[in-house]
């Protein structure tokens, strides 16, 4: 092959490559993304868990004497919680305990009695939970059982008085699964402690009914084992 041979070869070759490369630069090109981060599936909700819990309360007491005493209490509250569950298909079964310290009080003026005060400076709860997991990571539930506490009535004229109560809880939530073990809530309960007697001790009666009744709207952070 002579060298003007070579030449022509390379020409021609140069040529025909030239509009195939043209061709393959129009071509669109291949683009590689990273997938999309999407949370993982709760497997189960089922085992043991420990958390804290904090929040506000707000309710109402009566007062039997004088007639028409009604404090509205309320304040923070911020706590422990144990509880356990049990998944069986989309229901998750469950018992949950907690408890709580709390500044719930109120206070209005009770004529001759001066100033009235009812106040709670602990509350717990033993309940039952009952949710549905069918929605990914969520889980909505109602929840109920008893309720316990103090209750601390005070007169500023007669002095004061409390006891230990026990009543019920009822309420309802969402709990979101993040990670593997660790979950975060909001909660509403309705709690009652009933009423109890003080007396002479804060009133000017032989028997003086108090009662306690609060709503609780609090959150959560829970790790499960």
């Amino acid at each position: 092959m002579t060298p003007k041979m070579i030449r022509t070869g390379i020409a021609v070759a140069a040529l025909l490559a030239a509009p195939i490369a043209a061709l393959a630069a129009d071509l669109p090109q291949p683009s590689y993304k990273a997938p999309a981060y999407s949370a993982p599936a709760y497997v189960t909700w089922s085992g043991f868990y420990v958390g804290i819990n904090g929040g506000y309360g707000f309710g109402r007491s009566t007062w039997d004497f004088p007639v028409g005493t009604t404090p509205q209490p309320k304040g923070a509250l911020y706590g422990l919680t144990l509880g356990y569950n049990f998944q069986t298909g989309t229901w998750v079964w469950g018992a949950e305990g907690d408890i709580d310290m709390t500044s719930i009080k109120g206070t209005t003026n009770c004529g001759v009695a001066g100033t009235c005060e009812t106040k709670n400076d602990w509350l717990g709860t033993a309940r039952l939970r009952l949710g549905y997991a069918g929605w990914n990571n969520w889980l909505p539930y109602i929840t109920g059982g008893a309720a316990f506490g103090d209750i601390k009535a005070t007169s500023s004229v007669f002095g004061n008085s409390s006891k230990t109560k026990f009543g019920y809880v009822f309420g309802g939530g969402l709990e979101y699964a993040f990670y593997s073990n660790w979950s975060v809530k909001a909660e509403y309960l309705y709690a009652s402690l009933g009423d109890f007697d003080c007396g002479l001790s804060c009133g000017g009666t032989p028997t003086n009914s108090v009662d306690f009744k609060t709503s609780i709207v609090r959150a959560g952070l829970n790790y499960r084992f």
